[in-house]
């Protein structure tokens, strides 16, 4: 099925009780790059809607007892992505809930197809100025800490938005208040969640 995308909220009728009803055991998670609002969006989604909000990164520093930061430093991305990847599996079982992965997760084939079979997958999309900017305001982002940071930003967004591209839901991540993208979330999932119902064009029953 082609993804969703949302500019202006969808009129679907289905309460956030029944919504999270058809959710069932699977989670929303969000995906995007840094800098996209995944945290602060996602703790204003999961207040609307009443269940947990989860950080990926920061269960991956509570397991691994050092900032993502240090664990970049000491042992490497490579080394980072292997626990960020164990660390989302087993978040995905404690669905129904909003999942914040960080912005290579996705990228992962596999943490893609679990997080396929366990959740919904929403894309902030961001464009490049808006993620600058915010992402000027910290210096927590270890693929940053480069001579360009800026640079590594278009890279990083012309590897990364054609895999983005594949979740479930995209909702653009601008400046509007937090509340107004919830709206939109919200709108796009209901449509997700009555259009599940059928298969896509050309599968199968």
């Amino acid at each position: 099925m082609p993804d969703i995308a949302v500019q202006n909220p969808i009129n679907v009728k289905l309460s956030a009780p029944a919504l999270v009803a058809a959710l069932d055991s699977r989670s929303l998670v969000l995906v995007g790059m840094m800098g996209a609002g995944k945290s602060s969006i996602g703790r204003r989604l999961a207040a609307r809607l009443e269940i947990p909000f989860v950080d990926a990164d920061a269960e991956i520093e509570r397991a691994a007892g050092m900032t993502i930061s240090d664990i970049f430093a000491k042992h490497g991305e490579s080394s980072f992505r292997s626990g960020e990847a164990r660390v989302i599996a087993r978040l995905l079982d404690g669905g129904p809930q909003v999942l914040a992965t960080g912005g290579g997760a996705f990228m992962n084939a596999e943490t893609r197809g679990l997080i396929g079979q366990k959740g919904i997958s929403i894309w902030l999309k961001a464009d490049f100025d808006i993620l600058m900017r915010r992402i000027r305001r910290r210096n927590d982002r270890p693929l940053l800490n480069t001579e360009n940071p800026a640079d590594t930003l278009h890279r990083l967004i012309e590897e990364r938005y054609p895999v983005y591209q594949l979740a479930d839901v995209t909702v653009h991540s601008r400046d509007v208040p937090h509340d107004t993208i919830v709206d939109e979330i919200l709108s796009a999932v209901a449509q997700r969640i009555d259009a599940g119902a059928a298969p896509p064009q050309g599968e199968k029953q």
